[in-house]
């Protein structure tokens, strides 16, 4: 299953358009706008992604798109080299250089290839307000989404191509089956299912030890609460450190839904990626 939520559009895209040009940042030599590995699709009369860069990348999709206008004539590769102070008038001073590739349907498989790699897992317990906040913010980012709830009829129709959506009935026996390396966030619409749910993933960290990190939704007292029921269920101080309640970044106060779903989601990205 494709995990980067870029595909589908580039699928979509070339079903009108009989082929684009991969733009990927090979080389970063100095000071650049994006790392090395940064892509965009450029099509016709529309780009997927950005490599950055302004000026750079204004240039890029030039370049590639009078490319595309010979039909492909010549190599089905090049690379082009942008000194960014020199011959761009940016500050940023380093050499860029920047790989251009036709794709069409032929080479499809091997782009979901490429841009299925990045993806960490993640399972998001709870299709409440804060929870659907949430997948409208990651679905746009390299995760591997599994959302889960009690309830069937809790998840929306449309969803990101990165998320997945399961039922289970009780909710904690989803824990057991999810990938090594994800992250959990727990945020049901129950109390009782949220202890339910970290419950199961502290008892698969004492035993497998195999979950990235474990996030809580609530307030201090919610927490404090909870460490003294996880403490009378056996967990202990060393387990339940590996906790983190409340969840989001510090210094963001607002308590809507999509301000907490930006926070936590930039708290997911501070996370140091799997190996």
């Amino acid at each position: 299953m494709i995990t980067n939520p870029h595909f589908l559009k580039i699928c979509g895209l070339l079903n009108a358009s009989e082929r684009c040009v991969l733009a990927t940042v090979a080389r970063v030599q100095g000071s650049g706008p994006r790392e090395e590995g940064a892509w965009m699709a450029v099509f016709p009369s529309a780009t997927v992604n950005t490599i950055g860069g302004g000026h750079l990348e204004f240039d890029v999709i030039a370049k590639a798109r009078a490319w595309l206008a010979q039909a492909g004539v010549g190599e089905s590769e090049q690379t082009l080299r942008f000194a960014l102070g020199p011959s761009l008038g940016q500050c940023c001073g380093g050499v860029v250089d920047v790989r251009l590739r036709l794709i069409s349907q032929d080479n499809l498989e091997e782009l979901r290839t490429e841009l299925g790699k990045p993806a960490q897992p993640l399972a998001l317990f709870g299709g409440g307000h804060v929870g659907r906040a949430l997948i409208q913010v990651l679905g746009n980012l390299p995760f591997d989404i599994c959302w889960i709830d009690s309830r069937d009829e809790i998840f929306p129709d449309l969803m990101p191509a990165n998320v997945r959506c399961e039922h289970s009935d009780p909710v904690q026996a989803a824990v057991a089956d999810l990938p090594a390396g994800s992250s959990v966030l727990i945020m049901s619409f129950s109390h009782a299912e949220d202890l339910d749910v970290l419950a199961a993933c502290l008892k698969r960290q004492r035993e497998q030890g195999d979950l990235r990190w474990l996030g809580l939704i609530g307030s201090k007292t919610k927490w404090a609460t909870f460490r003294h029921r996880l403490q009378a269920r056996g967990f202990s101080e060393a387990e339940l450190a590996q906790v983190t309640c409340p969840i989001g970044i510090a210094g963001i106060a607002g308590k809507q839904p999509e301000v907490i779903a930006i926070s936590v989601a930039a708290q997911l990205l501070q996370q140091p990626l799997n190996e």
